[in-house]
């Protein structure tokens, strides 16, 4: 009942965003040919329920505008479209809406797994709602023996399909990352904590490529030239927000970026193989070349 309900907050969330303004009379003819109806009205008391769920659940406001033949709008459209949770959530059951719906293109349509989010994701977000401490049990792979340590979780983040969590470590008194596939138990404690209200997730990995935060690594100026048709995969997704393309010729195409240059960005430019070249700052384009060479030694 509760996945029902829910299915048909994102539904309704999505029709009035891609309506861009409609109609309760048009949000209940939509509704009527959706298999979730079974073919009946929506009542206007129900819909009135759902836009305050909607709003307690994912801080987006359905507005009537009364001026204008009482038709509903998203008030924080522009926020949906800066990216975030609300709109990688709203995307993802919208698919899967669409998905269900389509019975016959299930088979068409393949998805990356991430196996880490399948069994610790959802602790780990009911303790970041109510406020509560987390007792992790954790296996590093750069240490023999796991250990068990209690920390506050701040925030969660996906990348190249891990999902890991920020947590500050009670003990340590650190901001620590945690992968959540290297996890070997977990279970929410009764202690409360408090976010600091300074505290940014995005601000904390702001010069960041990855998940890799190193001390002693400020941001600093990196230009790499990309050659050929690789720039076209640059232009089109940004290794970094702080990306500007400074040059251009027919043959390569310079970018610059003002972040740090951590391990994880290391691979990423190693991935690319001679299409990438860096031009600054010196000590990455040694590293880089010191890499390049073990692996040509190896071959």
């Amino acid at each position: 009942m509760a996945k029902d309900l829910f299915n048909r907050y994102i539904w309704l969330v999505d029709t009035i965003y891609q309506a861009d303004g409609i109609t309760f009379e048009e949000i209940n003819e939509k509704w009527t040919r959706n298999s979730m109806s079974g073919g009946e009205d929506i009542p206007l008391k129900t819909f009135h329920n759902h836009r305050k769920a909607i709003e307690e659940i994912f801080d987006i406001n359905i507005i009537c505008d009364k001026k204008n033949g009482y038709r509903y709008y998203i008030e924080n459209v522009d926020d949906m479209q800066k990216g975030g949770v609300r709109t990688w959530l709203l995307n993802t059951f919208a698919v899967n809406n669409l998905i269900n719906e389509s019975h016959h293109l299930k088979r068409r349509i393949i998805f990356e797994q991430i196996p880490s989010g399948q069994k610790f994701l959802t602790p780990v977000i009911v303790a970041m709602r109510d406020g509560n401490t987390l007792e992790v049990t954790y296996k590093s792979f750069w240490k023999q023996d796991e250990y068990t340590t209690e920390v506050e979780p701040y925030f969660v983040k996906v990348f190249r399909q891990r999902w890991y969590m920020v947590a500050r470590n009670v003990y340590k008194d650190a901001i620590r990352i945690y992968a959540l596939d290297r996890i070997r138990d977990l279970r929410q404690t009764e202690k409360v904590f408090t976010i600091p209200q300074d505290f940014s997730a995005e601000d904390y990995f702001y010069n960041a490529f990855g998940i890799i935060i190193e001390d002693g690594c400020p941001p600093e100026t990196i230009e790499l030239k990309v050659y050929g048709m690789q720039r076209e995969y640059f232009r089109t997704l940004p290794l970094h927000h702080s990306q500007t393309e400074i040059e251009t010729k027919e043959e390569y195409s310079v970018f610059r970026y003002r972040m740090s240059a951590t391990y994880d960005f290391m691979q990423e430019i190693l991935s690319h193989g001679c299409d990438v070249e860096v031009l600054a700052p010196g000590h990455l384009r040694d590293d880089i070349r010191k890499h390049a060479e073990v692996i040509a030694g190896r071959s």
